[in-house]
This record gives C-alpha cells, sequence and structure tokens, in this order.
C-alpha cells in the first residue's frame, strides 16, 4: 500500500529492542515501514504527505494507564487550589471565586493540598463558612479521597452530629461530635449525592477539554475508569468524528451486573474505544490516612481504612474474572495490596482463566514478600511516579521513614512485574514528562533531595518510556497493535522538542510535545505545519 504519509529526518526510538531509525511510514492510519530515510521516502507517492522531523526524537505515543478524563476536562475550568500555600491563600481564592457566582451555584472543584501548608492542618467548614453563606462548597483534596464541605452543602445532604459513619468512610467531627466538613472516601458520597450533576453539555465540553489537553502532551492513549454518563459521553464524541485520543474505559463496580447480563467480555469496542475492566475500591489514600496497613500509621492504632471487607473483596474480584472482566483494582496501602492478591488468588482456585492481566492501580506501598506473587500472578502494576515526588514531602512523616517499598519502581521491575506508566491526572498534571523526571530521579521538580528520595527505587529512563508505552499497552490488551514504531503497529507518534534520550534528566521539565499523531493523523502541532517541514510530496 503507498503511504499517505512519510516522517522523515527523525531520531526514531521503536521501543521494540531495534535500532533507532530514521523515518516511518504510514498507510491507513497504520505503521508500513521503519527504516532508513532513503528506503522509505522510495515508498513514497505524489500524493503522500511528508514530515520533517529535523532531527528530533520521535517516540511511540505516550500511554497514559490511569486518568479520570472527565474529571481532568472538568477540573480545566473548576477552582484550583493546588497551588494555595496556606490557609489564607485557599480561603482568598474561594472568596475570589464565590465573587463571580451567582447566588446559590455550588462551588465545587479544589485540588488543595494541606500538607503543602505550615500548619499541615486540613480545612474545615468554620474555614470557609464565613466567606461562603449562600454558595454551598464541596471541594476534594487532591487525591481524591478527602473533602471538605462547607455549612450548606452539609445542611443539604442532611449530615449532622447524628449521621452514621457510611461503610467505607468517615466523618470527621470535633471535640462536640459536630462534622468538621471533612469527609473521607465513601462519606463524600453523602454531599456529592446531592450536588447538580453536569448535563450532557457540560460533560461534552468537558471530554473534549481534556482530549486537547492529552493530545497537546504527547498522549494518544488514555485509560480512564467511566460511569455511564462519562461512557456516553465519550460515544457521543466518537460518532461526531472528535474522538482524538484513543481510549480504555474500565467501568465503575456498579456497571457489573449489566455487563455480566449482556455477556460482555475484555476488551470490546474498537481501537478508538473500548471497555472491558471493572474499577474496583480496595482502600483510600496516604494523604487522607485511610490507606490500608499492615502496620498501623504511627503515633497510634489506626490502620487505615478498607473499603470492602476481605470477604466482599474477594467475591467482586471472582464474579470479575468469572465474567470475562479485568479487574483494576485500587490499592495504595500494602495491606490493601495483600487483600488484592488473595482475592486474585481466590480466583486462581476458582478456575480463574489465564492470561486475565488483572490490575493493581497505585500500589504505592508494598510489602518485600508480596513482590513474587504479584508476578507469579501476572498482575499489572499501574503506577503514577509523580505521586512519589509530590508525597516525599511529608510520606515519611506519615508512614516512618524506615518503612518498607514506598512507591516501588525498580523493585516491581526486579520482580518481573508488569510495570504500566500514568498520571491519574487530575490527581497530578499529565504532562509524560513530569512522569517520566519523577521515575528518574525520584527528586522534586526543584531537585530535591539531591540524590533523589529512596534513590534504589530509581529507574532508567529507557525503562520508564518503555512502560509508558508497551507496558501500557500490554495494561489494555492491546500490545499487539500499539506501544511500539514498527510495521502493523497503530500510527501513534509523538515528536518532542528535544531528545530527551541524550539530555540530562532536569531537561525532561522543559521538554514539549511538538507533533502528536493518532493513526497518522495530526492531533496537535505546538507550532504550526511550516516549522515541521510539512509538505505535500517528497
Amino acid at each position: 500500500m503507498m503511504p499517505d504519509l512519510i516522517l522523515v529526518n527523525g531520531t526514531v526510538w521503536t521501543a521494540n529492542g531495534q535500532p533507532a531509525a530514521e523515518a516511518v511510514a504510514v498507510a491507513g492510519g497504520v505503521i508500513v515501514a521503519v527504516g532508513s530515510n532513503d528506503d522509505v521516502r522510495a515508498l513514497a507517492g505524489r500524493e503522500t504527505r511528508v514530515i520533517d522531523a529535523a532531527g528530533r526524537l520521535v517516540l511511540p505515543g505516550f500511554n497514559d494507564a490511569h486518568v479520570h478524563l472527565i474529571g481532568g476536562g472538568m477540573s480545566l475550568s473548576q477552582l484550583d487550589l493546588r497551588t494555595a500555600a496556606d490557609e489564607r491563600q485557599f480561603v482568598e481564592r474561594i472568596a475570589r471565586h464565590v465573587a463571580c457566582l451567582p447566588e446559590g451555584r455550588w462551588i465545587t472543584g479544589g485540588n488543595w493540598d494541606h500538607e503543602s501548608w505550615p500548619s499541615r492542618r486540613r480545612p474545615t467548614r468554620e474555614l470557609i463558612d464565613p466567606v461562603t453563606p449562600r454558595h454551598p462548597v464541596f471541594l476534594r483534596r487532591l487525591d481524591g479521597h478527602i473533602a471538605v464541605a462547607n455549612s450548606l452543602a452539609l445542611k443539604a445532604a442532611g449530615v449532622t452530629g447524628g449521621t452514621a459513619d457510611p461503610p467505607g468512610g468517615r466523618i470527621e467531627r470535633d471535640g462536640r461530635g459536630e462534622p468538621t466538613g471533612v469527609l473521607i472516601d465513601q462519606a463524600m458520597a453523602l454531599v456529592t449525592g446531592v450536588c447538580p450533576a453536569p448535563d450532557a453539555a457540560d460533560l461534552y465540553a468537558a471530554a473534549r477539554r481534556a482530549l486537547r489537553h492529552a493530545a497537546a502532551h504527547g498522549v494518544t492513549s488514555v485509560q480512564t475508569p467511566c460511569g455511564a454518563g462519562d461512557l456516553r459521553t465519550l460515544q457521543e464524541v466518537r460518532r461526531r468524528g472528535e474522538l482524538d485520543v484513543r481510549v480504555y474505559a474500565p467501568l465503575e463496580t456498579e456497571a457489573m451486573e449489566g455487563l455480566c447480563a449482556a455477556g460482555v467480555e475484555m476488551p470490546f469496542g474498537d481501537p478508538m474505544l473500548r471497555i472491558g475492566g471493572v474499577k474496583i475500591f480496595a482502600d483510600g489514600s496516604l494523604g487522607a490516612g485511610s490507606a490500608w496497613l499492615i502496620d498501623p500509621y504511627p503515633g497510634g492504632g489506626d490502620f487505615g481504612q478498607p473499603i470492602h471487607d476481605e470477604p466482599a473483596l474477594r467475591e467482586i474480584v471472582r464474579r470479575a474474572d468469572a465474567a470475562g472482566l479485568q479487574a483494576v483494582i485500587h490499592a495504595i496501602g500494602d495491606r490493601a495490596v495483600r487483600a488484592c492478591l488473595d482475592a486474585l488468588q481466590h480466583a486462581a482456585d476458582a478456575g480463574r482463566r489465564r492470561g486475565a492481566r488483572h490490575r493493581i492501580e497505585h500500589a504505592q506501598l508494598v510489602d518485600p514478600a508480596d513482590l513474587p506473587r504479584l508476578a507469579a500472578l501476572g498482575v499489572v502494576a499501574s503506577i503514577q511516579p509523580s505521586h512519589c515526588i509530590d508525597d516525599l514531602r511529608w510520606v515519611d512523616r506519615r508512614l516512618g521513614p524506615r518503612r518498607a517499598l514506598m512507591y516501588p519502581f525498580r523493585s516491581l521491575l526486579d520482580a518481573g512485574v508488569a510495570v504500566a506508566l500514568g498520571t491519574d491526572w487530575p490527581v497530578e498534571p499529565l504532562d509524560p514528562m513530569l512522569t517520566l523526571y519523577a521515575a528518574v530521579t525520584r527528586r522534586t521538580a526543584g531537585g530535591d533531595p539531591a540524590g533523589g528520595w529512596h534513590p534504589q527505587e530509581k529507574v532508567a529512563l529507557a525503562d520508564a518510556l518503555a512502560a509508558y508505552t508497551l507496558g501500557a499497552a500490554w495494561a489494555e490488551f492491546e500490545d499487539h497493535r500499539k506501544g511500539s514504531i514498527e510495521p502493523g503497529r497503530l500510527a501513534d507518534m509523538v515528536i518532542l522538542s528535544r531528545n530527551i534520550l541524550a539530555a540530562p534528566p532536569q531537561d525532561l521539565l522543559d521538554t514539549r510535545a511538538d507533533l502528536t499523531l493518532v493513526g497518522g493523523r495530526v492531533v496537535y502541532d505546538r507550532f504550526g505545519e511550516a516549522p515541521l517541514g510539512c509538505t505535500a510530496s517528497p
């Protein structure tokens, strides 16, 4: 087949162990040749479009194995408190936001992080009530597992001192037993249940914002848990021909009954939009103090909080496995990881099929004894390195400095565990360069600590890139058609502004996507076509 596009004069990292190439030919959205400039140019016809990479690095498109796509798109237009340095800035930004809204409008968003404040105190309703007397407020911490509501929001939800903690959640209370406004894990649903839901137009706009944002960062595939509304939105975007990034969508646990009844097995869909997994929660987060631990948090007997007790978790995983669905399990604490492995072993003992590629999302704390079990059970560890450099400011204090295997990137790879990289956007920025920087340095963007935090867990850049491309493709059963640059693979590629394989790690933070292609189609061009030398013929 005559190529409709060729890319020449690049430094092409193929991800499949082959030497770097110079050029790639694409026909019908699929790579048909990879090799030298002369060999690939010889394939071109009169109508073939040529992109001159001008020596830039060409990679397989990044595949973010863990995002919240619609939520990320919503966050781009919501109140963002991530950079609030203390309670004063937190309140001031809320007050400025309120001034622009009509009375009664709910204020949502958040991304606040009390661990970055000098006081390290969680915000409460008493802090925000004075500036929000006529606006209900519900603002999540950046990890999404803890939120603060003001008094109006609590009143709307009927949350009082007499309200019981829901299963898998906790209402924080003051010395009088009254709610402080802080809601942890499943307790957040008490308020989200009365928040006005975004309508179809809001969801559609959020999806389009999110897809543009992903393409601008060289992300050509995302893996995002979806509820029914999210999935309907993505299908509408697909129908309109505007799905510029490929989506794999594990569905929420509540959808499992319907999937089972319909006989859906993993994966189901087309190369642009697919389902097949089910998202399951085993615990909360370290930032919320609800990650489930083997040993208690320092200073008390608190072990964190499982979302499901172990028999219930085993049954959910068994049913997902038996139905042909991939179990995509959120587990952050070492006790949660172990409970997931026990549940997966239980499914295996019940006759689990081979090649299920069940996943543990995050795996931020792993007991060393469980590393061989992760590999033996064929579990995919879907990890987000940028959490590490965000959390290193406080996690030693939260867990104790000698806690084993925190954010164990290198240990997972050395144990033979399949690893996929992602960001957890909007919890962390969607930028793959920050993710790669975190994986290879384990330092903050400012360079601290000098040698890296728990430096034995650093990974080589080539290993991180492989986990961000082929590893992520494996996690969604797509390694047979994407994740590498070779004939027969989908033509999903990104051209970077510099060769990160030949640059110091700090330069990652200043590297950008110059051009993003999905199926050989340009979905993002940072400068317009002229700077990249695009022409109509060779």
